[in-house]
């Protein structure tokens, strides 16, 4: 069975799409911790970030590095935390959050309720 992952990147299910290549899919985190969070992931469905080849990863982390620095400048965070961790989804994934501090990077505490309004307003912002 196909991951959630896998069917937005086939467009089975819609998403807030930040940046894409042949290989790579970045779009807003439903549930994000902060506005701008993004999921950076492959398209080819990978259960593990350390699965993927070495090449693969270098090349992910390029991709993910350019939506950084878009998202630095469009929210005026100090950093943009790369957090590589999850296990509700069987699909490798990359989280890019913009944060002011390292409480920012906290997924224990309430995650942010945005409409469809402001999730499309910040992938514009992004811009991609």
């Amino acid at each position: 069975m196909a991951s959630i992952f896998s069917k937005i990147v086939a467009g089975d299910i819609p998403c807030y799409k930040v940046a894409e290549n042949d290989e790579f899919l970045a779009f807003l985190d439903i549930n994000p911790l902060s506005e701008g969070h993004t999921l950076v992931i492959p398209k080819r469905e990978v259960d593990y970030y350390f699965d993927l080849d070495d090449d693969e990863i270098a090349r992910m982390n390029v991709f993910a590095k350019r939506i950084a620095e878009r998202l630095k400048i469009v929210t005026s965070c100090k950093k943009v935390a790369v957090v590589v961790m999850g296990l509700e989804v069987p699909h490798a994934h990359i989280h890019l959050i913009p944060m002011n501090s390292e409480r920012d990077v906290d997924f224990s505490r309430e995650k942010l309720k945005l409409t469809p309004e402001q999730f499309s307003r910040i992938t514009e912002k992004i811009g991609l």
